[in-house]
């Protein structure tokens, strides 16, 4: 599949979530074709915003994410929380913008 946001053939390997507790959930993506963390780093911030809509809230908060490469399959280990409001802090989603930015960019969901 040619992934308009990097512009090369990415192959996306799949997805794997995980609550982790209430609102708490872990997302983790693997992909070969990214052309950069940036690239693997969208497609778990793809899966979130889903994953958010798929339990009826509308809004998701960035912890953290930790990329690694090797042979070619990158792999992203991302935390975000999930809120039926606005979240406090810095790194914010609102889902269904980003679900359907990644709709039209051809980056699977959850």
């Amino acid at each position: 599949m040619t992934s308009a946001a990097t512009g090369s053939t990415a192959e996306y390997l799949g997805i794997e979530t995980r609550l982790l507790d209430g609102d708490l959930v872990n997302f983790n993506v693997a992909m070969r074709g990214a052309q950069s963390s940036e690239d693997v780093a969208r497609y778990a911030e793809c899966a979130a915003a889903e994953y958010t809509l798929i339990r009826g809230y509308g809004f998701a908060r960035h912890l953290r994410t930790n990329v690694d490469e090797a042979g070619g399959v990158w792999t992203a280990d991302a935390v975000y929380t999930i809120s039926p409001s606005l979240p406090d802090g810095i790194k914010k989603i609102d889902a269904e913008v980003v679900a359907a930015n990644c709709a039209e960019n051809g980056i699977p969901r959850v």
